[in-house]
This record gives structure tokens, C-alpha cells and sequence, in this order.
């Protein structure tokens, strides 16, 4: 896939969950723009899984470590720029590294993740399990 393909395919969704990498809470109307960004991309739980786990922890995680990172927003361009870049390259062998390391490039907005996910299960009308 080649770097447009990514971002019409992906963009809107990426840029819609990268404030749960933020340093504050999403709130409500936060949650409800991501829930909504995500019915309109028809993706299952389980490939929303693998695209926060692999598409976006690995990129996201880095701003996470950062200390000279700006933790109120993105530059959504700049990222966008990252997000791309790292998805082109997520073949092979980088694609099951990250898959192993996955639990720690998420474990820090594991929660919001889950939150997000209960929300987007009632929105479709699943029951949490």
C-alpha cells in the first residue's frame, strides 16, 4: 500500500485516536467523535484491535516517552507524516516484532482503549463481554 492509500484508507481513524494517547482523559464528546469516525470506517473489534496494537501503539508510544513531547495536542500533519512512514515499513519481520511488544506499547492507554471499545459495542448494539 502506498502513502495515500494509507492516509484515505486510515488517516481520519488515526487522526480520530490519537488523543488517547494524550496526557488528559478524553471526554464525552471526545469519545463520541471516535466512535462515530469508527462506525464509518465498518471495521470489526478485532481488526480495531490490530490497528491501535500495531498501526498506531508504535508511533503513539514514542510521543508517550518523549519528554520534549507537547502533551495537549498533535501536529496532526507531522504525525500523520510518522504514521504513514512506520505503516509502509510494517512488513514482515517489523510486523511480528511489533505484534510480541505490543502489550507494552499499549499498556498505558490500555484503559481508554477498553473504554472506547465498550462505547463502540454499545453503539452497535453488542453487550461488553
Amino acid at each position: 500500500m502506498n502513502a495515500q492509500q494509507l492516509v484515505d484508507e486510515r488517516g481520519e481513524l488515526w487522526l480520530a485516536l490519537a488523543p488517547l494517547w494524550l496526557d488528559k482523559e478524553p471526554g464525552e464528546r471526545g469519545y463520541a467523535h471516535m466512535v462515530a469516525v469508527i462506525e464509518a470506517h465498518e471495521m470489526t473489534l478485532q481488526e480495531l484491535e490490530w490497528m491501535f496494537r500495531l498501526e498506531m501503539a508504535p508511533v503513539m508510544s514514542r510521543h508517550q516517552m518523549s519528554v520534549a513531547s507537547e502533551w495537549r495536542k498533535f501536529d496532526d500533519r507531522k504525525l500523520m507524516q510518522q504514521l504513514v512512514t512506520h505503516n509502509i515499513k510494517l512488513t514482515g519481520w517489523r510486523r511480528k516484532s511489533w505484534a510480541l511488544f505490543s502489550g507494552l506499547t499499549t499498556m498505558m492507554v490500555r484503559h481508554r482503549w477498553n473504554e472506547l471499545m465498550g462505547r463502540v459495542m454499545v453503539a452497535r448494539g453488542e453487550l461488553p463481554h
